[in-house]
């Protein structure tokens, strides 16, 4: 069973990038579709990106297209996420979770496996 570790939260000002990693233990994230959500407080789980098991294709949500970049370091058994212009609206705890579905992957309940999360605050 993959065991998944978010980490990379934090503060930071409106404009400013962060980079997110999801690191694995126990499994080797390439069998798996790996996804980005968030969920702010009060709201629900949002889909933010994911990117495919092989070849590495990407797929983002239309708040973050153009400032979120996904991707895999199989040799660290890490995905990242790299997040750039930062809004106040990116508030939240981003999760990263491990599918293998290869269908409805926008969806969260199609993530197995999940992380603990990591809190990124986004000042204005």
């Amino acid at each position: 069973q993959v065991q998944l570790v978010e980490s990379g939260g934090g503060l930071v000002q409106a404009g400013n990038s962060l980079v997110l990693s999801c690191a694995a233990s126990g499994g080797y994230l390439d069998k798996y579709f790996i996804g980005w959500f968030r969920q702010a407080q009060n709201k629900e789980r949002e889909f933010v990106a994911v990117i495919a098991r092989s070849g590495g294709a990407t797929y983002y949500g239309d708040p973050v297209k153009g400032r979120f970049i996904m991707s895999r370091d199989s040799a660290r058994n890490t995905v990242h996420l790299q997040m750039s212009s930062l809004k106040p609206e990116d508030t939240a705890v981003y999760f990263c979770g491990a599918s293998t579905a290869e269908t409805s992957l926008l969806v969260a309940r199609r993530y197995e496996y999940w992380g603990q999360g990591t809190q990124i605050t986004v000042s204005s």
